[in-house]
């Protein structure tokens, strides 16, 4: 009998915490994994010790240029994907040096556009691939509502509108979607109260990949510790 044919992911945000973390997991599942994110030695000692199963992409994926090129990577070493994890907790290009304000302004915006971008890029790979599907993971940073938060959310400005606007055209094409996000504040999921959990990067990414497979419309979830699934940027130190 031939060998399974081994799924095809793009992970983004991969460099570090639950991002690093999911691409580790679906290595270890066998899948072929494409890994977007700022270099790291994590990031860089799992592609030395799987070079044929983990691909790095390079380039800042909230600038649409370097979005496309990534794109023409996939293209060019797979040709199709099967899925699109798009871990949107923080992010990767932050200038560590902007004020708190600005860091979780910065972290909304940024992964709007880079949603929008992968999704542009990423859609005409998955209508070629084998059962694909979209994940979306969203933290309380990227969660936040642009502009004027009394305004009703929308994928102009919250990044959890961005990917249910798309549920239908994606649905007409074949591509489930699943987003698991913290529960909305303004008009929760469910009518009771979801406890933050005490959660690992580790522990975390187990589950989302466990569930994979069941393609729900939207998972909640509840972090405690969200720096340790989505380390912001280590703010410069000051002269002494």
């Amino acid at each position: 009998m031939s060998e399974p044919i081994a799924r095809k992911v793009w992970v983004t945000g991969a460099s570090s915490g639950l991002g690093l973390a999911l691409v580790q997991q679906l290595l270890e599942q066998g899948w072929k994994v494409a890994a977007s994110g700022r270099a790291s030695p994590e990031l860089t000692g799992l592609s030395q010790l799987n070079p044929e199963q983990l691909l790095l992409l390079d380039g800042s994926l909230d600038d649409g240029v370097q979005a496309a090129q990534a794109g023409q990577q996939l293209q060019a070493h797979w040709g199709a994907l099967d899925c699109l994890l798009v871990n949107a907790g923080t992010c990767d290009y932050l200038d560590a040096s902007l004020s708190p304000t600005a860091i979780f302004e910065a972290i909304a915006s940024s992964n709007l556009s880079a949603s929008v971008h992968c999704l542009n890029v990423a859609v005409p790979l998955l209508e070629k691939g084998q059962a694909p599907q979209v994940l979306a993971v969203l933290s309380r940073y990227s969660a936040l509502q642009l502009y004027e938060p009394s305004q009703p959310a929308t994928p102009s400005n919250n990044l959890a509108e961005v990917f249910r606007a798309e549920r239908q055209n994606l649905q007409s094409k074949g591509i489930d979607l699943t987003l698991v996000a913290p529960q909305a504040l303004k008009v929760p999921l469910v009518g009771v109260q979801v406890m933050p959990e005490q959660w690992t990067p580790e522990s975390a990414a187990d589950v989302i990949v466990q569930r994979l497979p069941e393609r729900a419309p939207e998972l909640l979830l509840e972090a405690l510790n969200l720096n340790s699934l989505w380390p912001l940027p280590e703010r410069p130190s000051s002269p002494v």
